[in-house]
């Protein structure tokens, strides 16, 4: 496998994570705030398709032909970290097909030493390179599918790497239990 697929690779395996992260639960569920700074399963989707098609699409003279209101500078702060009324759960992932299949035609068609500039970044790195970026969004694709196990497993006790591979201990409902039991003994015989 060539350092371009396998790149691809890794970084479609962590947008398939945040998928499946979406999968089964209502819009009430994946829209619930979970943390105090307001962490949800769809804004979390949203956030980071606009980010990879940010990075992939604009920056390489390519914008996504939607507008992305939620993305522009004179947006609402977060405005890209939750989902409208009206943009459901099922127009999200979509969103998030959709520009993925956007940027994968930048990833796709263009060499690794293509360059870009990031004009957010500080001026010692901002010029950069499709493979830095890519590397860059895998990290940061698969930051965010972290988040997303936890709002998950918060929402609904789905816990897991994804559909195929759960890399977790085969415990059932009481072996977790007697687990989770024990850890919380071991924090608290230390001082708060």
């Amino acid at each position: 496998m060539d350092e371009k697929a396998m790149l691809k690779l890794y970084l479609q395996r962590e947008r398939d994570a945040l998928l499946w992260k979406t999968e089964g639960l209502s819009e009430r569920e994946l829209r619930m705030p979970r943390t105090r700074t307001g962490s949800n399963l769809l804004g979390i989707l949203k956030h980071v398709a606009t980010v990879d098609v940010g990075y992939f699409g604009a920056l390489f003279g390519r914008p996504l032909p939607e507008p992305l209101p939620w993305g522009q500078d004179d947006a609402e702060d977060n405005a890209d970290m939750w989902a409208t009324a009206d943009q459901s759960a099922a127009w999200v992932r979509d969103f998030a097909v959709r520009a993925w299949a956007h940027s994968d035609v930048t990833i796709d068609t263009m060499p690794l030493d293509t360059t870009a500039v990031v004009p957010w970044w500080g001026p010692e790195r901002r010029n950069t390179t499709l493979r830095t970026l890519m590397v860059h969004m895998t990290s940061e694709t698969a930051r965010h599918a972290g988040h997303m196990d936890i709002l998950r497993e918060l929402a609904d006790g789905s816990a897991g790497k994804n559909q195929g591979n759960l890399n977790l201990p085969p415990f059932d409902d009481d072996r977790w239990a007697g687990y989770t039991q024990m850890l919380r003994q071991v924090a608290e015989s230390f001082p708060q």
